[in-house]
């Protein structure tokens, strides 16, 4: 049987990063808090949602903003890519130039790809993406028919690698090998920007 997924998007921060709040029966799970949170804790409050865990998808500091705010107020266990480690003590991970602001301290706990565990009651896979990121990883629903993927993939585009630590070729391979994997029916939530599918990107994505 399937379960009762809820799905809000918020997009946040400087760069309108797509906040994800995944709930199911009063639990609920953020992915990725890239700017000011409090949107995000209004709708938590109205729903009756207690908020389990944080989970980011790469630690690119567009992503991070709101991480420490949100984790203070719901006492949620946030989950960071193991291999993201290397460039989170750098520009990219802590922002702070560019006219950027700094991103603010948080502890976190460190999530290894390949795992099945458990969010908000719902069984969730995490795949290894690298490429944008060396460390990047995707959230997958299998029963739910969805994958958070953060900037791995896009609507007929895919995710920057002009960045120190990013591969094309990497993230390509990982796009094919992994998220092409996936059932075609599956929706693709990312980083930025509308939702698409896997179908729809195996057959329109022109960077693929």
């Amino acid at each position: 049987m399937r379960r009762i997924m809820s799905v809000a998007v918020f997009p946040l921060g400087p760069l309108e990063t797509n906040c994800y709040i995944v709930s199911n029966e009063g639990q609920a799970v953020a992915i990725d808090v890239g700017g000011d949170p409090a949107p995000v804790s209004k709708y938590l409050k109205e729903h009756g949602l207690e908020l389990k865990a944080i989970c980011i998808t790469h630690m690119h500091f567009d992503h991070l903003y709101g991480v420490a705010a949100l984790a203070a107020e719901t006492h949620a266990t946030v989950y960071t890519p193991e291999k993201d480690k290397v460039i989170a003590s750098t520009v990219l991970g802590q922002g702070g130039s560019s006219g950027f602001p700094a991103v603010p301290k948080f502890e976190s706990v460190s999530i290894e790809p390949g795992n099945k565990t458990e969010f908000a009651g719902l069984e969730c896979k995490v795949l290894s993406v690298p490429g944008h990121t060396p460390g990047s990883v995707a959230y997958y629903f299998k029963k739910e028919k969805c994958v958070f993927v953060g900037d791995t993939l896009f609507l007929e585009s895919i995710g920057r690698t002009d960045f120190p630590f990013s591969s094309h070729e990497q993230l390509v391979t990982s796009i094919r090998s992994e998220l092409f994997s996936l059932p075609d029916d599956t929706i693709v939530y990312p980083g930025h920007g509308p939702e698409t599918s896997i179908g729809y990107e195996k057959e329109h994505n022109a960077f693929l």
